[in-house]
């Protein structure tokens, strides 16, 4: 995906305050933001891979890490410079042509094997960015989440792996299930620790605008004494196959 594809997506999602479920999404970040923080382990230097709204940066920084992040779309990385200044290390770069100075001891790719167009050699080449015994958190959409479940079967799309064109919007080529994840983990030289989901998502986005706040939070909230297959978001921990 290209430096120019990257700003589309900033300009028509990021940037635009007409995207109305942009506060279910945001929700969903600040949840899963509490798994990512944790699933870092004892990291002192993170790569986050994209800024996205910033949440996740905002939470690394709260945790005491020292946090760099690559972000190709300008207009995102403009804006974590803005928010964040020198807190952060910011790198207007895109993941591909990316190349740190030492290792870190964790990586953040949230919400984007997704988006880029070869993902295991994103992941071969972001091997070695870590440091020996670092850790590689990951989240991704799932394919058999239960709202694609209903779509199928509503007639709605003809295939869990069918992309929307809320999917379009924000740039995924993808989605993935527990066993792609893992297969593509696998093939970019890395071994799987722990695996999750997240949010208890029944139908779109633009069939919940009406949802409370309280319901969303439960939504969230009740992702642990659920199937993991069945939520709308995967995270994985990996480590580098030594």
């Amino acid at each position: 995906m290209s430096k120019s594809e990257l700003d589309r997506i900033a300009r028509d999602y990021h940037a635009n305050t007409d995207i109305r479920d942009k506060h279910i999404e945001d929700m969903c970040q600040r949840y899963c933001g509490e798994w990512i923080v944790r699933a870092a382990g004892p990291a002192k230097r993170v790569l986050e891979l994209g800024y996205g709204e910033g949440i996740i940066t905002g939470m690394l920084l709260a945790a005491g890490r020292e946090v760099t992040v690559v972000e190709g779309a300008k207009l995102l990385h403009d804006a974590l410079t803005g928010v964040f200044g020198s807190r952060v290390h910011a790198v207007h770069a895109l993941f591909e042509e990316f190349s740190p100075a030492a290792p870190f001891d964790a990586i953040i790719a949230s919400h984007v094997l997704e988006h880029v167009d070869d993902p295991v050699a994103l992941l071969r080449r972001m091997a070695g960015w870590l440091a020996p015994g670092g850790r590689l958190v990951i989240v991704v959409p799932n394919k058999e989440s239960l709202h694609r479940r209903l779509a199928v079967l509503m007639g709605l799309q003809p295939a869990l792996d069918t992309l929307g064109a809320r999917d379009r919007l924000v740039g995924h080529q993808r989605v993935y299930s527990h066993a792609t994840l893992e297969q593509d983990l696998r093939a970019g030289g890395y071994t799987l620790t722990e695996k999750t989901g997240f949010f208890l998502k029944p139908v779109a986005n633009s069939m919940m605008l009406g949802y409370s706040t309280e319901l969303l939070g439960a939504m969230n909230q009740i992702g642990p004494q659920l199937p993991m297959e069945l939520l709308a978001n995967i995270g994985v921990l990996a480590g580098r196959v030594e």
